[in-house]
C-alpha cells in the first residue's frame, strides 16, 4: 500500500475540510482550504487516490510543511 502526502504550503488556519476518509480524489484537486493572510488557499492532492486519512480539523492552526491528510 502506497500512501502519499498531502503537505501544506504555507501556515495558516484550516478553514474548510473539501473531502473526508474514503473519498476518492483527483490529481490537482483541493482536499482542504487553507486561511493565511485573508486569503483562501487550497492544499492540493498531489496524486490521484482515496483520502485515508486526514490529520487536521477545522480551526486548528498548521505549519508550512506539516501533513494534512494522506492518500493512498
Amino acid at each position: 500500500m502506497n500512501r502519499t502526502p498531502v503537505i501544506s504550503e504555507l501556515s495558516g488556519l484550516i478553514w474548510e475540510l473539501c473531502l473526508a476518509p474514503g473519498d476518492a480524489v483527483e490529481e490537482g484537486q483541493a482536499v482542504l482550504l487553507l486561511e493565511s493572510m485573508k486569503m483562501e488557499i487550497p492544499a492540493l492532492a498531489p496524486v490521484a487516490g482515496r483520502i485515508s486519512e486526514i490529520l487536521v480539523a477545522k480551526d486548528d492552526v498548521v505549519e508550512t510543511a506539516q501533513i494534512l491528510a494522506w492518500i493512498e
